[in-house]
């Protein structure tokens, strides 16, 4: 299975439209690929507050419409990122994912808002229920940058069926530590690969952390980007989840 994660630079000075383009280009040098996944809210801009309610679309708006036709030229899964959606007065932080037709899959809205240092939680509501999906791959679990941290979502994953996690993130340089180590853990404990995009660049006077990276069952990073832009390919086995669960069972073993 052919993956590629795409890392993308925020730059203040571009606007929605000029980074969907700009984007969508480097996209289409990923031909071959089986699944590609994009960062959060990277269109806007995580850390453009003010611009979240301006420049929400429906689920039906232009954003879903572009991302479903390039997801069908491709001939791949697309995980687009998320973006930030309206649905009557309210607004979320929703990831959505393609198959290769460029049929919609399924979203996840994020369920942790972050509120550290971040306006999200006070302009989104919240997802309620964690997204897993089918896939000609097996099960996937969405999720979105803060709901990393919480360990309860990805094991709801585990329960029903899924052995792929992707992470779509906007998350800061400043906690890079905790980046790396909560890929590497949740993967690990949940005996799943874990792929995850993450933006770089500065916006807003916030420097991103980057390092999106590709995690196997056994917590081993097997690829992993720097601080600036670039798309992380790798290719992953996926009878290796069956294969590490068979001589390593502990989810087997759970008490609790």
């Amino acid at each position: 299975m052919k993956i590629a994660s795409v890392q993308v630079d925020i730059k203040d000075e571009e606007t929605k439209e000029q980074r969907i383009e700009r984007v969508s280009a480097k996209l289409d040098e990923l031909e071959g690929q089986d699944l590609i996944v994009l960062p959060e809210i990277w269109a806007t801009g995580y850390f453009s507050f003010d611009k979240y309610t301006q420049e929400a679309e429906e689920i039906n708006g232009s954003f879903v419409k572009h991302f479903s036709e390039k997801a069908k030229k491709l001939g791949a899964y697309l995980h687009a990122g998320s973006f930030v959606e309206k649905e009557g007065d309210k607004f979320f932080n929703t990831s959505i994912l393609f198959n290769r037709e460029g049929q919609l899959v399924g979203t996840s809205r994020k369920i942790h808002l972050f509120r550290y240092g971040s306006a999200e939680g006070e302009i989104l509501t919240r997802g309620l229920k964690p997204a897993v999906l089918d896939t000609e791959f097996g099960k996937i679990g969405l999720s979105t940058c803060y709901d990393l941290r919480f360990p309860e979502l990805f094991r709801s994953q585990v329960d029903q069926g899924a052995k792929i996690f992707l992470v779509t993130s906007a998350w800061p340089h400043q906690r890079l530590a905790h980046w790396n180590l909560f890929n590497t853990a949740r993967a690990l404990e949940n005996q799943c690969f874990l792929i995850s995009s993450n933006c770089s660049g500065k916006t807003n006077n916030v420097l991103m952390g980057g390092h999106s990276q590709v995690v196997d069952p056994w917590g081993t990073v097997i690829a992993s980007a720097g601080e600036f832009e670039t798309i992380v390919k790798t290719e992953i086995n996926l009878e290796q989840i069956d294969d590490i669960r068979y001589v390593f069972p502990q989810l087997k073993h759970r008490v609790l």
